[in-house]
């Protein structure tokens, strides 16, 4: 994957996420940004910023390249995870926590009274 495509697909995603989670208007990454970033944490404002900076360069500019393409897409994975919500992972965390706790209960219940349960196969 080229680094206008990588530069591309990652912020797309980003914008994606600004519009359905923060409820942000705009054309371009910055006017999201700006317009959401009220809502959005502030630790990951400045990561943004960058992003879009890189994006509009690499679109814009004959010469441009990327100069650390590990750097970028850290910092877009980074923004990525800062923007999706936490409640539904954890929300699943629990869901597979409890449906392995029961799994295992369940499991060790049969071990125990198995002898009783055998007579009746």
């Amino acid at each position: 994957m080229s680094d206008i495509d990588q530069v591309v697909t990652r912020t797309r995603r980003i914008e994606g996420l600004l519009r359905t989670r923060f409820h942000a208007r705009g054309r371009g990454l910055h006017q999201l940004i700006t317009d959401s970033e009220e809502r959005l944490p502030r630790e990951v404002i400045a990561k943004l910023r960058y992003v879009a900076t890189v994006r509009n360069k690499m679109l814009q500019e004959d010469n441009f390249e990327l100069e650390d393409r590990k750097q970028f897409v850290q910092i877009c994975t980074l923004c990525e995870k800062e923007l999706t919500p936490r409640s539904g992972r954890f929300i699943w965390g629990v869901a597979i926590a409890l449906m392995t706790l029961l799994t295992v209960a369940a499991a060790f219940f049969y071990y125990v009274n198995w002898a009783e349960f055998s007579v009746h196969l």
